[in-house]
């Protein structure tokens, strides 16, 4: 269990992150489209998991806006942005803002990647949802780099989890 904090309460976090340089588990989200979208659908690539609450949040807005910019430099590379809310929802605000270099991902049908990947709050207003947190893997799902955002309010590192990808 890892602790964090939303507006300086402190919020518990089921579980652990992936450690660096295991493989990453297995997982299966809600695409744009409904379909189910798995690690292994991304094969090949090299992924960051951009996982957050909700869009709906500026700080979430904001790390989906950063990453989409910062995206379209990355070779071989896929930001996959991961929250809670309905494909609907995140196809709804990348429409509006423009963005076409992430892949929005829900968790909708995707509960179990909440605890295998130690996001899932378990206290507080947010129970339920994911905590803020960017893990890398590279194109053979080895996990290179996480960070669990100590602020839910606050934005993650970009230049480390980026720079990994090198």
């Amino acid at each position: 269990m890892s602790q964090v904090t939303l507006k300086g309460n402190p919020i518990q976090v089921d579980g652990q992150l992936p450690a660096v340089g295991a493989n990453a588990p297995a997982f299966s989200l809600v695409a744009k489209d409904l379909s189910d979208a798995t690690l292994a659908s991304f094969s090949g690539k090299r992924k960051v998991l951009n996982i957050f609450p909700s869009v709906d949040t500026p700080t979430c807005a904001t790390s989906v806006r950063q990453f989409n910019e910062k995206a379209s430099q990355l070779n071989n590379a896929v930001v996959l942005c991961i929250s809670a809310d309905l494909p609907f929802a995140q196809a709804r605000f990348c429409g509006a803002e423009g963005l076409s270099n992430v892949v929005t991902l829900s968790t909708m049908r995707g509960h179990d990647f909440l605890k295998h990947y130690g996001v899932s709050i378990s206290s507080g207003p947010l129970a339920g949802l994911a905590a803020r947190a960017v893990v890398v893997l590279d194109e053979h799902d080895k996990v290179l780099h996480t960070e669990l955002v100590g602020e839910i309010a606050h934005e993650p590192n970009y230049d480390a989890a980026l720079k990994v990808l090198g």
